[in-house]
């Protein structure tokens, strides 16, 4: 999961899992696998940034519970 702003700056959390394309348009456009849309203030690579930061978390939890 990852937050980020509406334009209008509320804050919601997507489940970046679902994550099919993230497009500039001159706003970002997130577009899930269910179809749904939402347009953010944050740009297409801070969005990245965010949900490489997220999937490396995890893979910190895993391995640790792994003893790795």
């Amino acid at each position: 999961m990852i937050k980020v702003k509406r334009l209008n700056e509320e804050e919601f959390v997507i489940n970046c899992d679902l994550i099919e394309t993230i497009e500039k348009t001159p706003d970002t456009v997130i577009t899930l696998t269910n179809g749904h849309k939402y347009v953010v203030k944050e740009d297409v690579d801070t969005i990245i940034k965010k949900v490489k930061t997220f999937k490396k978390d995890i893979i910190k939890i895993v391995d640790g519970r792994n003893g790795v």
